[in-house]
């Protein structure tokens, strides 16, 4: 059964962590601030840097998660069903959050939930498009 847990419950879970825990006696923009402050930093060929923040490796990682979450859709089995229902689900504690939550109000948080609306999206259309090849038996 836990092959049907989306993955991308990680990546909001690890935001969840960060804001309600990170905030505990600090408020919220100290946990926001320090999702924006550097956590290494590269030197370029032209000379700048790229600075690299908390952030923006949570959306990397997400990234990846979505990628897997993607290729995960493509399966016709019965999990991948439960794992859309999930999904859904997931999508809509993150509009809440989104929504209603203080420290979620982030352009980090509105692409990870972008990211599960998404995988939403692309897991209900590959099994409708894959439930319409496996109907449609003869010629139109």
């Amino acid at each position: 059964m836990l092959v049907a847990a989306p993955l991308l419950a990680i990546p909001v879970l690890v935001y969840n962590l960060f804001i309600l825990v990170g905030a505990e006696g600090r408020g919220d923009s100290a946990a926001l601030a320090a999702l924006a402050d550097p956590v290494f930093s590269v030197p370029m060929a032209s000379g700048a840097y790229w600075t690299v923040g908390m952030g923006e490796i949570l959306l990397f990682f997400s990234l990846i998660l979505l990628f897997v979450e993607l290729l995960k859709s493509t399966s016709s089995q019965r999990v991948a069903i439960v794992n859309h229902a999930l999904s859904m689900i997931l999508f809509v504690v993150c509009l809440v959050e989104f929504l209603l939550l203080r420290g979620f109000a982030t352009s980090v948080f509105f692409l990870i939930m972008t990211m599960v609306l998404l995988d939403v999206l692309a897991g209900f259309i590959v099994t409708i498009v894959a439930a319409r090849r496996d109907f449609d038996m003869g010629p139109r």
